[in-house]
């Protein structure tokens, strides 16, 4: 079947199709509360300005990585040979399977499937015809999206931190993603994405009650848990999800699309056409908005959004997504994650462009000079022969200076480059201590017979036996130099009276 078929036309209005049934509308009786501690209630929150310089260096590590990525596409990768060619031909580029200017219709499903196999275990809840790949200008904004709204009612599955899934297909006006409709049916020529509604984050219980009244502000479910648990993963809800078509007409290389672009792209069996990336966008929810499903949950709210995306703006979200699963990040807390992205979020929305940048270009800097400054203490302390002129015990206390510094941040729940910044800070001065002091460890002599005793040997020992010897010998001013003059001839030309010396004390 070419892609380029012509299809029997089909009535060019939209039709919403909703198979929910209809829910009463009315609070329940007992909503739970998000279980927050009292602690982070009370704790002041820094303002904006505050948190500049903390959130922008993620920031810049974000945009590295952006850069990375975009450098990916511009080598040009060589060409492979077809193994399914018997000639073993070069293998040429892949096109987009839909033109611009194609007429599309979109298939929207729910279904706490994963793998949607049978089309009778889903329900659609959304199906818009009539959408033209490359328009960027049709709907009702002029800005070419398009909205629908509908409520679930969730199963007891859903309510008990199960999956919902979101099933999305685009096909050629006409078609259908539903094997089904064997003469409608679209097969290999739809593209499709799925991603899961719900999202599990961590609640935290603890027994906490004002000191004054002895009474507590937590619900009697919470105050229930706190008995047993610490903490609880429970399945969380936000109503508003995104519909991207990237919209493109980049010829691809099948193999050679480069990470994390590869997770979306498609090839048709055939090779020479790719399937345009249907792109679920959540990146603008707010992980504060997201609310708890449990057994008082009667309905939840969906506000779907369809809109084309650009290459480059693809490029950046998927690049976000692969810094989510980085694992080095991850290792950091994933709730300090979630905070920061709601940081970041808020910076580029309600920050005025300019400030932003004179922020991001301020923090730069900052990051260079203090990398900067980092090499040259270390540069300084390694290239020197002689501790003359430094003090050891400054040494220590600038140890003892970074551990508080380090852990105030710790405590305060300070952004993750700062902590790291800290935490090399307080390496680089204890490994200072190694530089003015001879550090060994003592086997012979241990604590309880178990642990080594640390020796500290002052390097610097002769710059105390100067200041020793000065204390003892005191200056005589009656001392002649190599030029013939003494402290006492210097005080009479002055004032006119000798120097009162040590020996004059004495005899007097």
């Amino acid at each position: 079947m070419p892609v380029d078929q012509d299809l029997t036309a089909l009535e060019a209005e939209d039709r919403l199709v909703t198979t929910q049934s209809d829910v009463t509308s009315g609070s329940p009786e007992n909503t739970e509360v998000s279980a927050q501690t009292e602690e982070e209630l009370l704790r002041p929150q820094p303002s904006k300005l505050e948190s500049f310089f903390a959130i922008t260096k993620s920031l810049i590590i974000r945009a590295l990585i952006v850069y990375f990525i975009t450098s990916m596409f511009r080598q040009s990768a060589p060409p492979k040979a077809d193994l399914k060619s018997p000639s073993g031909g070069v293998r040429g580029p892949s096109v987009n399977m839909f033109n611009n200017g194609t007429k599309l219709d979109m298939y929207c499903y729910i279904s706490e499937r994963e793998f949607l196999k049978n089309f009778e275990d889903a329900d659609l809840i959304w199906k818009h015809t009539g959408l033209i790949y490359g328009d960027w200008y049709g709907g009702e904004n002029g800005d070419g999206t398009f909205t629908y709204h509908t409520n679930i009612t969730p199963s007891h599955s859903l309510k008990h931190n199960g999956s919902i899934y979101l099933h999305v297909y685009l096909v050629k006006s006409g078609n259908s993603p539903d094997p089904r409709d064997k003469e409608l049916y679209a097969g290999h020529f739809a593209t499709y994405s799925k991603k899961v509604l719900n999202k599990y984050k961590k609640l935290y219980y603890q027994k906490t009650h004002n000191l004054l009244t002895g009474q507590t502000e937590k619900s009697e479910e919470e105050v229930r848990k706190a008995e047993t648990v610490k903490n609880e993963i429970v399945s969380h809800w936000h109503p508003n999800l995104t519909i991207n078509l990237v919209t493109d007409q980049t010829n691809w290389m099948q193999g050679s699309v480069p990470p994390p672009l590869d997770e979306f792209i498609y090839f048709l069996p055939d090779g020479k056409y790719y399937k345009p990336a249907v792109f679920l966008n959540d990146y603008w929810n707010m992980m504060r908005d997201y609310v708890p499903i449990n057994e008082t949950t009667e309905t939840l709210e969906l506000h779907l959004t369809y809109q084309p995306l650009s290459l480059f703006k693809w490029q950046l979200y998927t690049a976000q997504a692969m810094r989510d699963k980085l694992s080095m990040f991850s290792a950091l807390g994933g709730e300090e994650q979630d905070e920061e992205q709601d940081t970041v979020k808020e910076l580029l929305l309600d920050t005025s462009p300019y400030l932003l940048a004179l922020t991001i270009t301020v923090s730069i800097l900052h990051s260079i000079f203090e990398l900067l400054a980092f090499k040259n203490d270390i540069q300084f302390w390694n290239n020197r022969q002689s501790l003359e002129g430094l003090s050891v015990r400054s040494v220590f206390f600038n140890v003892f200076q970074s551990t508080i510094v380090l852990l105030y941040v710790l405590d305060n729940e300070t952004n993750v480059m700062v902590r790291i910044s800290c935490f090399i800070g307080l390496i680089i001065e204890i490994w200072k201590i190694n530089k003015v002091m001879d550090v060994k460890l003592n086997r012979d002599d241990k604590i309880l017979g178990l642990i080594p005793k640390l020796t500290f040997k002052d390097k610097d020992i002769v710059f105390f036996i100067f200041l020793y010897q000065r204390w003892i010998y005191k200056v005589d001013h009656k001392r002649v130099n190599e030029f013939g003059f003494s402290g006492e001839m210097e005080q009479i030309a002055k004032n006119g009276t000798p120097a009162i010396t040590e020996s004059d004390k004495k005899n007097d």
